[in-house]
């Protein structure tokens, strides 16, 4: 009896072959690249809400995008699921000697310098520590990618005064922009002094401004819903009170 992969598997080679579905058989890695990143978000958010019957839902939804790229890539004669499945299971194994091996590690730190160790001698190609990281992913993202990889060979302030004193100091440099383009760096550098911040705080940048912008647009709706009139005609001082009149009725209803 076939498990429940081997039948999604099979779904999915009938959907791709030459009685199956057009849409499917027209797809390429290209065309349907952006789903991949659409399907993570909405599994994202199913973990963010803690409901497990939509977590299920949606790494089923991740899933299917793994087949049908794995599908596309076999009809292509390059590779297939079980080659898929092959590789990352015996990545898992080679980067997990103290639990595969006779590897003796004494806390969570040094699994993680082993995990980058392992990985480097995986990939002899790469020169730099910051090599590899996706330019696909969110600026966001990308920037704590960069700074737990600097950290981790040693490039880190001695303490967090004078990690406060470089966010202040990005914020001088601001201000003293002349350009439009001088703008535009030194405030990048404010954000990648931030996401600095952010790390050394244990926080996650990315989720920190995803709850940032949840609050923001409840708070915003409930301005809405307040208002007597258009928000369009309100002075700045009706905007301010019915601000904190938001503010007040959200904290309330949570």
């Amino acid at each position: 009896m076939k498990n429940n992969i081997e039948k999604l598997l099979e779904t999915m080679r009938i959907l791709r072959g030459e009685n199956g579905c057009k849409w499917d058989r027209e797809q390429t890695h290209k065309s349907i690249r952006e789903n991949m990143l659409e399907e993570a978000y909405e599994a994202i958010d199913a973990i963010n809400a803690n409901d497990m019957k939509h977590l299920k839902e949606e790494l089923g939804d991740v899933l299917l995008q793994v087949v049908l790229h794995a599908q596309i890539a076999d009809d292509n004669g390059y590779f297939n699921f079980d080659d898929v499945a092959k590789t990352i299971n015996e990545k898992l194994i080679h980067r997990h000697p103290h639990v595969f091996s006779d590897t003796k590690v004494a806390d969570v730190g040094e699994i993680l310098s082993n995990w980058e160790k392992l990985k480097q001698e995986e990939k002899p190609h790469r020169k730099s520590v910051l090599d590899g990281i996706s330019k696909s992913q969110s600026a966001l993202m990308k920037a704590q990618k960069i700074s737990k990889k600097a950290v981790r060979v040693g490039f880190e302030w001695q303490n967090i005064e004078q990690l406060k004193d470089c966010v202040k100091s990005e914020f001088v440099e601001f201000e003293n922009a002349k350009t439009q383009q001088e703008k535009e760096e030194e405030f990048g550098d404010i954000l990648f002094a931030l996401v600095n911040l952010a790390r050394w705080n244990k926080i996650d940048a990315e989720q920190a401004l995803n709850i940032a912008n949840e609050k923001f647009t409840k708070r915003f709706k409930k301005m809405e819903e307040l208002a007597q009139k258009p928000l369009s005609e309100l002075s700045f001082d009706e905007w301010d009170a019915l601000w904190r009149k938001a503010k007040k009725e959200v904290i309330s209803e949570l």
